[in-house]
């Protein structure tokens, strides 16, 4: 459940991030959220509320889901469990052993 949260919430936080980019700030922003490109779909003022809207629905959903990870995650402390870790992941087998160098001198045979 945890891995199907966290990537939930990666998707979450990516949108996020997309949609605060294309708004359009008082300098300008990124110039994406302008209504130039949006033909007569929506006017300047239906885009602004339509993001804020979208910011605000996802910015709830990523602070909805960073809360959940916390409180499933919260038992765990000094013994926790890294996802990279697998439990189940069998151990690398061992290398070939490598033969060990002559101790004396080299003497090149011709």
């Amino acid at each position: 459940m945890t891995n199907v949260l966290l990537i939930i919430h990666l998707f979450v936080t990516i949108a996020l991030i997309g949609i605060v980019l294309i708004q359009r700030s008082e300098g300008g922003g990124l110039g994406i959220g302008s209504s130039q490109g949006m033909g007569a779909f929506m006017g300047g003022r239906g885009t602004a509320n339509l993001l804020t809207r979208t910011t605000a629905i996802l910015g709830t959903a990523f602070f909805v889901l960073s809360l959940t990870l916390a409180l499933l995650n919260r038992g765990v402390v000094n013994g926790g469990h890294s996802l990279l870790d697998t439990t189940d992941a069998k151990p690398a087998a061992a290398a070939p052993a490598v033969p060990a160098a002559p101790k004396g001198p080299v003497v090149p045979t011709n």
